[in-house]
Order: C-alpha cells, then sequence, then structure tokens
C-alpha cells in the first residue's frame, strides 16, 4: 500500500506533492481536473498552480477518483479549501476512520463551523491521535522556488508527526513537530483573517507604522482566542503562531493580503473574489470566528472590524478609523 496520497490540485495541494516526491518512491495524487491531469501525465507539470514545479511522472499516481485515493494510502493529506472539504468528503464509499489524516487546510468547515481536525474528529469519528495539521511558516510559492521554507507538523501522536515530517523535509524544507494540534489550527485560521486586515490597511493607504502595530495587536489577540477554546501551556511568539502570521500578514503571495487590500480599495467582497483565482481562506473563517467568539467572549476587535467590513456592509474606512484608537 502507497503510504501517502494528497487530495488537491491546487497550489498547497502541488507544493506538498513536491516535497513528498524527495523522500517517497510513489505518492497518490488525486485532482478532480483530469485535463490537469493529463497535462502532468505529458508535460510533468501543473498547468494551473506552480507550474514551474516539474514532477518525476513515474512517482505520481494520478486519479480522479477519491475512493481510490484513500483506499489505497496509510497517511491521507487534504490540501483543499475548507469551503469544498464538505463537497469532496460527500463523495466518498470507503471508510476513513482507520486512516491518519493531515490537513493542510487553514481554515474553518462552513457547513459545521469547526476547524478541519475538529471536523474530522467529530463527523467521521476519527481519534485525534490519527489526526495531524500542517502549518507554516510557509507559502507554496517559495515552495516552488525552492527557498528555505520551515513547517510545523502537530499530532497528539508524536510518532505519526514525525513520519510525515521526515517525508516533507529536504535540502531547503525544516519540519518540527509539536503535540498542539488544535491550538496551530486555529491560529492557522485566525491568521489569515488578521491578513485581511493587513490587506485593508494597505488598501485604505495606512503605512508600515500602523502595520506593525496591527500585526503586535494581532498576535496578542489570536493568544487571548486559542487560549478561550483550547487552554494548554503554548509559547505563542513561537514560529507556528507568530512566524505564520507574519508571512501571511505581510508577503507578497498572501492571498488573504491581497484580497484585503482589494477591498481597501473599494472592491466589494463579491468583485474581489471574481478577480482573484485563488480562495481567500479569511472570508469564511472570519464569519466562523466572529461567532464562535460570542460563546468564548474573547475581547478581539481586529476580528470584530474584519467581520463588520465583509458581513455586515459598512464601510473600511470608517470601521478602521475606529479600530485605530483600540490598538495599543
Amino acid at each position: 500500500m502507497t503510504k501517502f496520497a494528497v487530495i488537491g490540485g491546487g497550489s498547497w495541494a502541488t507544493a506538498i506533492a513536491k516535497m513528498l516526491c524527495v523522500n517517497e518512491s510513489r505518492i497518490i495524487w488525486y485532482m478532480r481536473n483530469e485535463a490537469a491531469i493529463e497535462h502532468l501525465q505529458t508535460e510533468h507539470h501543473n498547468p494551473n498552480y506552480l507550474s514551474s514545479v516539474t514532477f518525476q511522472i513515474e512517482k505520481l499516481d494520478l486519479t480522479t477518483d477519491i475512493n481510490y485515493a484513500i483506499a489505497n494510502a496509510e497517511i491521507i493529506i487534504f490540501a483543499i479549501p475548507s469551503a469544498f472539504l464538505n463537497n469532496e468528503l460527500a463523495k466518498l464509499e470507503v471508510a476513513l476512520n482507520e486512516k491518519v489524516i493531515f490537513s493542510a487546510i487553514k481554515g474553518i468547515v462552513p457547513e459545521t463551523s469547526l476547524i478541519v481536525g475538529e471536523h474530522f474528529h467529530e463527523v467521521y469519528q476519527i481519534p485525534y491521535e490519527n489526526i495531524g495539521v500542517i502549518t507554516g511558516p510557509c507559502h507554496a510559492e517559495e515552495v516552488a522556488l525552492e527557498r528555505l521554507s520551515y513547517l510545523t507538523i502537530a499530532c497528539a501522536d508524536a510518532k505519526k508527526a514525525k513520519v510525515v515530517a521526515h517525508a516533507l523535509s529536504g535540502n531547503y524544507i525544516k519540519a518540527k513537530i509539536s503535540d498542539d494540534i488544535i491550538g496551530t489550527e486555529y491560529a492557522a485560521m485566525l491568521k489569515n483573517i488578521y491578513a485581511i486586515a493587513a490587506g485593508i490597511a494597505h488598501g485604505l493607504g495606512y503605512g508600515d507604522n500602523f502595520q506593525s502595530v496591527l500585526m503586535s495587536n494581532a498576535i496578542r489577540e489570536m493568544k487571548k482566542f486559542i487560549r478561550k477554546v483550547h487552554k494548554m501551556k503554548r509559547n505563542i511568539n513561537n514560529s507556528a503562531y507568530l512566524g505564520d502570521l507574519l508571512v501571511t500578514g505581510y508577503s507578497v503571495f498572501s492571498r488573504n493580503r491581497m484580497f484585503g487590500n482589494m477591498i481597501g480599495k473599494g472592491y466589494t467582497v463579491k468583485s474581489a473574489m471574481m478577480e482573484m483565482s485563488m480562495v481567500a481562506e479569511g472570508y469564511y473563517a472570519v464569519k466562523s470566528a466572529y461567532k464562535l467568539n460570542e460563546e468564548y467572549g474573547a475581547k478581539t476587535p481586529i476580528i470584530d472590524a474584519v467581520y463588520s467590513i465583509l458581513y455586515e456592509g459598512k464601510e473600511a474606512r470608517k470601521v478602521f478609523k475606529k479600530l485605530t484608537e483600540k490598538l495599543d
């Protein structure tokens, strides 16, 4: 049986497949787009995402059948937008609860308002020791460029985390493990919201000085939120939390920052989404985080501001002017 299957055809799935191919003799790669598979088989690269990455095609078992991919692998890595996860899982005819599941998804499942690990645990009865999370700080685009990047592999079972960390490591990929599966996954979700805030600020014309204050407040806000959701000993300044926040908030590769920048420049949510070719996970995440925090009651002025702009239609400039008075 093949050890790894990658579920998804986007940039993160392509980056993960690239990393796995360094250490694995063969992986199964599921994607919905049959034309992309045909292109990979003949041209050896994904035509739609990270097209500069060339694959050794003999290492890829390409399929459009998600059931085949899951049935024939031990460890399943999901790397599709959270908004589409439920639709893909609805195609399943094989059992998931005997598999080891790792999520590279940075968002909330809209249908259940759960982070992906919790969704697999509660809906598919997968024990937490068989669920893991792959987080950054790492952009798929820099993996394609083979720039030095860092991953955090979180799982309650350290042995499984080490297996995945080893499989993804390479000359330009350093991977460490963590036991904070809930905290790292919430951090990966929340940083997308803060990146949208950073983008909105940039679109409105705020400068680097304000951006630094925004990010400083964002990491403290993240700490308060995660502590309410899952209290355990963690250092919020570690790379899995602060590092991932900074790269998503500042990088030119950040789709969430790009989305926020368009909103700040006056685009409507619908028009910004139509212009982007990739999904901004933070758009869906902010609604779930806002609703979840109604229960927990953490002080989250940045999340509240982004929610009011994206979901209540409030004017970004007025909302951010009020936000500046709440930050320190």
